[in-house]
């Protein structure tokens, strides 16, 4: 498959700029992979097409709050951060992305805050925009954590909205968010409620929570047209022995499995066994999917509205199909669904 086979006719309006009033209000499309059948509702009928003793895969990471403004020594030029990893807690150490980067070097201090309350040394020129920075703080860990994050603002795409606000921090996360360490929100969970999930509790769906922190790379812009040459960055995931032993039990049982976002899609192939069955893991993944591509744990996704030409647009196709799943994006276009983070959803069975 060629980079170019991913593009569609794409304009800024179909941008989604806020998300809806309640979470599960969404608009759904259903696509039918193997008969091409699409169908139009709202999120919340999602709980129509599964029965008692499927599973719902969910990505439970936690969004921080990843961007910090500051100003560089000296000039006082206005510096943005984006704080990309954790390297080393005792010394502080942070890879991040920088801009402007070319007006950063080695040695460079960074200060953010009112009265400089935090200041970063450049040690260490990582990638063309990274940087590796340590924070030179005057106090334990708890109170640098909390400082460093009280600074940060929620890291909403600036392509959705350049102006994040307070409603951001609460709704650029899913609401079963435990594990800190995410720079971006798993979006296909955005749209479930606390009544959904009730109401499929009660059905009896279950449920297996699994961990990706999601990284940059999952965003980082393919720039190869031959796709067998581009490599995804590396993300942490965990996958413990209960949701490993939930999901074998549902495969076992011939029903259904759920993978909601393509990062859980990406973990959960990341660890699988021969016999197709899903592996407790605790480690990295830089695991790139598209066509041709055969797909040993789930048999069904949930994943937002993805932009032309973007990793997750290539897995929902080769999962989908290609052709269905372009079909299908035409269809969204022209019956008005809102595409990107904060837009409206699509379930492939």
């Amino acid at each position: 498959m060629k980079l170019s086979q991913y593009g569609y006719d794409f304009s800024p309006e179909m941008l989604a700029r806020y998300p809806t009033e309640n979470r599960d209000d969404s608009r759904l499309l259903v696509l039918h992979r193997d008969t091409g059948k699409i169908e139009h509702k709202i999120f919340k009928d999602i709980i129509d097409h599964f029965e008692q003793d499927d599973v719902f895969i969910y990505n439970n990471t936690k969004v921080f709050p990843a961007r910090l403004y500051g100003n560089k020594e000296k000039t006082g030029a206005e510096i943005e951060i984006f704080l990309l990893r954790e390297l080393n807690r005792d010394l502080r150490l942070w890879d991040v992305l920088v801009d402007p980067a070319r007006k950063i070097r080695i040695g460079n201090k960074l200060y953010f805050g009112d009265d400089d309350l935090l200041v970063a040394e450049v040690i260490d020129n990582t990638t063309s925009r990274g940087r590796t920075l340590r924070f030179l703080f005057d106090g334990d860990y708890d109170q640098f954590k909390q400082t460093l994050y009280r600074m940060g603002e929620t890291p909403l795409p600036k392509w959705v909205r350049e102006k994040v606000e307070e409603s951001d921090r609460e709704r650029y996360q899913t609401i079963y968010a435990k594990h800190e360490g995410a720079v971006a929100a798993p979006t296909a969970g955005l749209h479930f409620s606390k009544h959904l999930l009730k109401r499929l509790e009660i059905k009896g769906v279950k449920t297996a929570e699994i961990t990706l922190h999601v990284g940059l790379g999952s965003f980082r812009t393919v720039d190869v047209d031959d796709l067998t040459k581009h490599k995804m960055d590396s993300e942490q995931i965990v996958i413990e022995q209960q949701a490993a032993h939930e999901v074998n039990l549902a495969k076992e049982a011939m029903r259904r499995v759920c993978a909601i976002g393509t990062t859980v899609m990406r973990t959960i192939e990341s660890s699988v066994s021969t016999e197709g069955r899903l592996k407790p893991i605790e480690g990295w993944t830089n695991k790139f999917i598209v066509s041709p591509y055969e797909f040993k744990v789930a048999d069904s996704m949930v994943s937002n509205l993805h932009l032309p030409f973007s990793t997750q647009l290539m897995m929902v196709a080769a999962f989908g199909g290609h052709d269905r799943v372009m079909n299908a994006y035409k269809v969204a276009r022209e019956e008005g669904y809102r595409f990107g983070t904060y837009g409206d959803a699509m379930l492939i069975l």
